[in-house]
């Protein structure tokens, strides 16, 4: 077991594999549906506000994602939106549910390679059901040593998984594509966060980097975590 690192976590979504683009994409066909009753631009920042007032209701995930997109269909056309669009905006939210897993480069090689070391545990946001689905279709599943599917990601919660697991916060890093949520709490509770950018994030998920702080760090591929940790 190394002396620095006893736990290597991982955020799931835009960090093991492709997520984003998909909601991305949904919302680009939401765009098309309503083009008759906003404009793109004013009906993304509706949703934006919509997701953030519903987060506390449906929590992360596509099943949120959809009656957020509901609930802002009806609200711009003034509840006139027709029942197909409705139906439509159902069918794109279980197509996203049924999508394949795409794995980012280099994640199967890194996650077995420090699996070989130290305990690694996944850390993940969003809907239970559709989480699971994920990791059983990714293959990744018997590289971990712990599951954990959490409503949100606050200094408590790591606080209470790495407790649970026995692990002192000092020995712990998580890795992950959100500034909010992989790289600031954990920091916060003396663990280390290392931050490895996605093309694109989700504007909730947007914070300022802790420049300078001695236990963050920020990579490009998630390749390189194995050298980062072997200098740490």
């Amino acid at each position: 077991m190394p002396d620095k690192f006893a736990t290597i976590a991982f955020d799931a979504d835009d960090t093991l594999w492709e997520n984003e683009q998909f909601f991305r994409m949904t919302q680009d066909r939401f765009a098309e549906l309503l083009a008759d009753f906003t404009e793109a631009d004013h009906l993304a920042e509706r949703l934006l506000a919509a997701e953030r007032r519903n987060l506390g209701h449906y929590g992360f995930g596509i099943k949120g994602f959809v009656l957020s997109m509901i609930e802002t269909a009806i609200e711009v056309t003034e509840e006139r939106v027709p029942a197909s669009v409705i139906s439509e905006l159902i069918s794109a939210g279980q197509d996203m549910l049924r999508h394949p897993i795409n794995l980012l480069d280099g994640v199967e090689e890194t996650i077995g390679t420090l699996a070989e070391t130290h305990e690694i545990l996944l850390v993940t946001k969003g809907d239970l059901l559709d989480q699971e689905r994920k990791l059983a279709q990714s293959g990744l599943g018997d590289l971990f040593d712990g599951i954990e599917v959490v409503s949100a990601k606050t200094p408590e919660v790591y606080s209470t998984i790495f407790a649970r697991h026995g692990i002192a916060p000092e020995r712990a890093m998580m890795v992950g594509n959100s500034m909010k949520s992989d790289v600031l709490p954990p920091i916060e509770i003396g663990a280390w966060g290392v931050y490895v950018p996605h093309n694109i994030t989700w504007a909730i998920e947007h914070a300022e980097a802790p420049e300078g702080h001695p236990r963050y760090r920020t990579l490009d591929t998630l390749r390189d975590l194995p050298g980062l940790i072997a200098t740490l």
